[in-house]
Parts: structure tokens; sequence; C-alpha cells
């Protein structure tokens, strides 16, 4: 059969090596699935099917320094996770038995639990018993709560394929890129790297921005890769729709090759993601961790082990019969690793030519000249049908927010903080963030009003401020500084005391804090405090972008972008009293997180279309979609936003399908109580209204349009003229 694409030049940045130990791992590991019944007689594979896919290969090369026995564990770890994949294909996928599928994978995640008392009734089941005993007992309680979480949701992702193959739906690059993750696994090959080369990351550090940001970058070039090698054995032949050159053909409306061109460029843009932060972010967090001697080893040993992974990931793909890989042809050499000129020509090391186009991009990224003439904003067509409800106490909430501002101290020059005064009472008015709240909460009485549109008022203060202090200056240490004294203004114990504000922005924020918990309970507490601190700490990352004049990567961006916006936090306002009603296991569902992250994403690209000429030639930014866009395309501004509004239906469609269909069906997997029901459907109903007012602020309000620009930055508007 003839290959429907060439392969495009893949830049692999670090040398593919081997191990010594493959054929020792080889035998041991066909031995272990001949025992757990993997082969003959289980309708799924036969030897030759296992000596074809060579998964001893794979793990040689992308563990190429491990010793003997724990490469034969961690080949028989990659053996039971590719059968487990074909075994689900051939007994459900293929059948389309959803309830037989449900229970087959709820019951298999069963067995990670402690004392679980099951009997294995199948291969994965058994050999998921063997492994775990095998892996487990060795690490840390922080690391097997993430290799579980990672295991589950590899597991459970299956039932999103079974869904898109039974509705024949091809998921938007944004849906895809965040389900494959979960799907994939290489998450969990991520954490095995820790197991493999014995080396962890310290718990007070794995849940960071660098540190999750370097995991998802690492599996999202490992996914998108194996998406170029699988397109013709998924799509073509197992009628797949969970492939990200389709993604991309359904999206853009391209050609299979240049689908496969486009998506070998997000691969290569995640691969240099990983880099950036490997490099500048992750030195950074551990210089400011206080972590031993021993931690900072292991977190080195840790990201040469993804790097490990990477190449020899691809290395085995060009080699596995598993794959389309004829033709395929590896180019590009990592300038961070600053090679000696003979590695060049050296054969084997799977970098064999540099890639004059992958340097161009790379040299694009931070190219970008900041306060260029754009022109006003072009507003497309964004029709999100849910109706706009105003909060019937409205212009008191007005004049209290005017008020509030006033006493504290927004509207005024902070002492001894140049370029602090960035708000007047004209851009109170102007930027009417009452509006907002009103739409946002539709029903509130006026109290509750007010102190959202405090909240409002404060955050989007708080959002020209750090620009207008830090981001300008460059003063990394001073923004680091305030985000670390804002923290302390939100404590979640009852009768915690507040330190001495020394600013408008510390007293404001205290304020808030202290008329907003008293009827919270302890979880809201801290959701709402984790929001307001993503908020901040998102804030750092643009302002470290912005030193480096770095346009960033699409996938990062999108993600951070949700936190940059503060639409975790705004959304929160809807709720700020309640708890959560909903189950610790059914919070981390793909339906819950599909309709929350399509809402936040719609939220914030409605920001960056109606921002652009404020944020590009008013602010000098390189945080706007259409920028972004711009950039990974290199294309115009019109075409950009063609490709933004379309992205954009795409994920008001995916918002609505998680509402209307997906969230029903979580309902009845899982056997959800009324109560459970209700909180549910009223979370959907209150992102619709968050949408709806979000939108609707936008358009009304003097914030944005050229003519408010021109009012608000008088000395920008001068000198242009």
């Amino acid at each position: 059969m003839p290959q429907p694409f060439e392969l495009p030049d893949f830049y692999v940045p670090y040398p593919a090596r081997r191990s010594p130990h493959v054929e020792r791992a080889r035998i041991e590991s066909n031995a272990w699935a001949h025992a757990y019944g993997m082969l003959e007689g289980s309708d799924v594979w036969t030897e030759a099917d296992l000596d074809a896919h060579d998964y001893a290969l794979l793990c040689g090369y992308t563990h190429p320094d491990v010793s003997p026995e724990m490469l034969a564990l961690i080949t028989e770890w990659y053996v039971w996770v590719f059968f487990f994949d074909d075994h689900f294909l051939a007994r459900y996928k293929s059948s389309g038995n959803r309830a037989g599928a449900l229970a087959y994978l709820s019951r298999l995640c069963a067995f990670m639990a402690p004392n679980h008392g099951l009997t294995p009734e199948n291969p994965c089941e058994a050999g998921l018993v063997d492994l775990w005993a095998r892996t487990a007992p060795a690490r840390s309680e922080d690391w097997v709560r993430r290799f579980t979480e990672s295991t589950r949701h590899l597991i459970m992702a299956s039932m999103w394929e079974m869904d898109n193959i039974a509705a024949k739906r091809v998921a938007n690059p944004v849906e895809y890129v965040e389900m494959r993750r979960r799907v994939g696994g290489a998450p969990w090959s991520a954490n095995l790297v820790e197991h493999a080369v014995n080396a962890e990351v310290p718990a007070a550090i794995s849940g960071t921005r660098p540190m999750h940001v370097l995991r998802d970058a690492f599996s999202d070039s490992v996914h998108l890769r194996n998406d170029i090698f699988s397109y013709q054995r998924e799509v073509e032949q197992e009628g797949e729709y969970d492939n990200g050159v389709l993604v991309f053909e359904t999206f853009l409306g391209c050609p299979t090759q240049e689908a496969a061109d486009r998506l070998n460029d997000l691969l290569t843009s995640r691969l240099q993601q990983f880099e950036h932060t490997a490099v500048v972010e992750v030195p950074a967090l551990l210089a400011e961790s206080g972590l031993d001697p021993k931690s900072l080893a292991d977190v080195a040993l840790y990201v040469k082990g993804l790097q490990d992974w990477q190449s020899g990931g691809h290395e085995w793909h060009m080699r596995s019969s598993r794959y389309m890989n004829k033709g395929g042809r590896t180019r590009s050499l990592s300038p961070w690793l600053l090679p000696p000129a003979s590695v060049f020509s050296v054969p084997g090391l799977g970098n064999t030519a540099f890639s004059v186009k992958h340097a161009r991009d790379r040299a694009r990224s931070f190219s970008h000249q900041p306060y260029g003439y754009t022109g006003p904003s072009v507003i497309t067509a964004m029709d999100v049908p849910f109706p706009v409800t105003i909060n019937r106490h409205l212009e008191q909430a007005r004049l209290q927010d005017q008020a509030w501002t006033a006493a504290i101290g927004l509207l005024e020059e902070q002492p001894g903080i140049p370029g602090s005064g960035v708000w007047d009472a004209r851009k109170v008015v102007d930027f009417d963030l009452a509006l907002c709240a009103g739409g946002i909460c539709p029903r509130d009485s006026l109290e509750a009003l007010c102190l959202k549109t405090n909240w409002l008022s404060w955050g989007t203060y708080a959002d020209d401020y750090y620009p207008a202090v830090f981001v300008r200056k460059r003063d990394r240490a001073a923004a680091k500084e305030q985000t670390e004294r804002l923290k302390l203004f939100m404590p979640t114990g009852d009768g915690a005391a507040l330190p001495q504000a020394r600013n408008a922005l510390e007293r404001g924020l205290g304020d808030l804090w202290l008329r907003t918990v008293p009827d919270m309970t302890e979880a809201a507490r801290v959701f709402v405090r984790r929001t307001v601190v993503e908020m901040l700490e998102s804030w750092l990352w643009e302002l470290d972008n912005t030193a480096l004049n770095r346009i960033p990567d699409p996938v990062d961006y999108l993600e951070m972008r949700r936190r940059t916006f503060g639409a975790e936090m705004t959304a929160a306002l809807a709720r700020l009293k309640q708890g959560s009603a909903i189950p610790p296991e059914v919070a981390q569902h793909e339906a819950i997180a599909s309709l929350e992250n399509s809402a936040a994403d719609y939220g914030g690209l409605i920001n960056d279309v109606f921002s652009y000429q404020k944020e590009m030639q008013y602010d000098g930014e390189v945080h706007n979609i259409l920028l972004v866009v711009q950039n990974f395309f290199d294309c115009s501004y019109e075409d950009s936003l063609r490709i933004v509004e379309d992205l954009m239906r795409r994920r008001l469609e995916q918002f609505n399908r998680a509402a209307e269909i997906e969230l029903p069906q979580l309902y009845a997997d899982y056997r959800l109580d009324e109560a459970t029901r209700r909180a549910l459907d009223g979370r959907a109903a209150e992102l619709r209204d968050w949408l709806a007012a979000v939108l609707h602020w936008h358009r009304e309000v003097k914030r944005y349009r050229e003519e408010d620009l021109e009012r608000h930055y008088p000395e920008l508007a001068l000198a242009r003229r």
C-alpha cells in the first residue's frame, strides 16, 4: 500500500543512543508476554507480531543507560500498554460495545488501588497487577499518586476515542492536543522515566508550571510524532478519528501532505518549547527552590531521560514495522547543545543536517517589532447563542465601584513606584466592570454584585499595573516579590491576620478577601485563592517572554491564556460562597475539562480579537493569539483572523457538545445522583452566562476602540501624529 504522504523533515535535537541490553530485554519481555497470555490464543497478537513491533528496541533507544533488569521491566510496561491499546481495539472499539468498554476500563483501573481484592480475568489485568507490584513499592507516595493518575487517564480516555469513532467526529486542534496527552500516555511515559533512572521529580516542585510544561511539551512531541508515523495504520486501516494529521486536515481544509507538514511544524514548536523550558524556566525554578544537591541532580537526570526518550522514540518509529516509515529524514541540531562541528558528519546520531527552516522559524519567534501601527482591531462575527441578562442592580454597583476604587487608592500614583498611576476616575467609568459582573451574575443581590464588581476591577487594575510597573522595566525581581506578598493577603485559615498593605494593589486584595471569605467553605477559599495565584504567576510568565521578545508557542500560549485572562477566577465569581458538590472521582472527567477549557478559551480569544490594537500598537505586547498564529503559520493578520475565528467557532461547538451530550453521558456512566447532576448543570449554566457577559462587555466597553485608546494613551497618540 503506498504511503498517503511523504514523511516531513523532523527536528530531532538530541542524539539517539541504544542500550547494549536490548536482546536480554527482548527475550525476557517475550517470555513475560507469553506467561500473561498476550500472544497466541489472545486473538490480539502472535509472537510474530510482538517480534515485528520490537518494544525492546523502543525501550533500548528511549532508556539507553539503565540496567539490564530495569530495561526488561520498562519493556514489559510498554508491551502491556501497547497490548492494552490493541486489546481494547479488538474487543470494544471495533464492536462499539460502549457499556462493556466502560465496565472493562473501570475494572482495570481498580487494580491500581491498594488492597483491591480483585482476581485478574484477562491478560491486561494480570499484566498490570504484576507490573504494579514490581514498580510502585519502590517509589514515593507523590510519584505513585502521579503515576496512578496518568495511568488512569491513559485507560479511561479510551472512551473519548471510542465516542469519537461512534460519532464520526474529528476533534478541534486544542481539544485534540489536550486529550491526546491522556489517551496517548506520554505523561505516563514521563513518570516511567523517573522510575527508570531512579530520579524522582521532588514533590516540592512537581506541581509547578515549569515541570508541568516540561512534561506536556515532551508528551505533545511524542504524540504528534506518533500521529505522523501512524496515520496510515490508524486512519486508513483502523478507521480512527483521533490522529493529529487528520485533525489538521479537517480544521485547515488542506491536503494530507500539507496537514502532515503543519503538524510537524507544531511538533517542532513543542520540542523547542521543551528546550526553552529546560534551559530557561527549570534552572530558574531550581535556583529559587532551596532543594538539596541530590534533588537537583535528580531533576537533571529526569530532564536528560526525557531528551533520550524523544530521540530514541523517533529512531524506533523509523524502524518498527508497526508504522509507516519509508523515506523519513531527520534534520536540525539544537542550538542549546553547542556540540563540536564533527557531530554534523557523524552518521547514526539522528542529527545529520542543519535545517534552515527550523532555524528561521525559531528566529522569527524572537524578531517581533513591538509598538508597530496596526490600525483598529477587526471584530469578527462571534455568535454566542446565549442571551445576556444584566443584573437589576447594575447602576448601584457602578456607583459603588467608582467609590471603592477611589477609596482603595487605585486611581492615583503609588508612593515611590514610578509608572503606577495606571487608572483614573475616567477609566473606571470607561472600563465599566460592573457591566461585566452584572452579566456574569445576573441574579445576585446588590451586596454580592458589588463584591464581584470590585473583584473584576481589582483584577483588571492588576493586569494593567504589572506591565506598567514591572514588564516595561523588565524588573522580574520586583514582580516576583510583589506576587509573593499578594499571596499573603489571601489566608485560607479562620481568623488569620493580614500584613500591612504597602500599596493600593495589596490594600484592594486584602479588602476583597476579608469581605469574601467569612461564609465560604475551606474548599472554596482554597479554590478561589488558587485561581488568583495562578493569574498572578502567569503575569510573570508574560514578563519573561517580553524580556526575551519571545512570541509563545501556540499550545503554551492557549493554555497560559486561561490564566493570564483570569478566566477561572472570573468564572469562579458566580459561585464564591459555594463548596463543590461534585465528587472528586468525577471532577477530573474529560467532559468537565472539555466544558471548562473550551469556555475559557473562547473568552480569552474574544479578548485577544478585541484587544489586538491595544496590545500590539499601544502596549508593545507579544501575547495575543493573532500574533501567535501569524508567527506559527508565517501569515498575515487577515489570515490569522480567519484561523482564529474558525478556532473560536470550533471551541464553542465543543462547549455545546460537552454541555448537551458529554455531561448527560457522564451522568449515565457514573449513575450520578440528582444533587450532583444539578451542580454540573448549574456549572454549565454559569459558563453560558459568563460567555455571554464577556462578549457583551467587550462590545460595549470603552477600552479597545481606537478612539478610546487615543484617549487612554495620549502620549503615544500624540507621538504617532
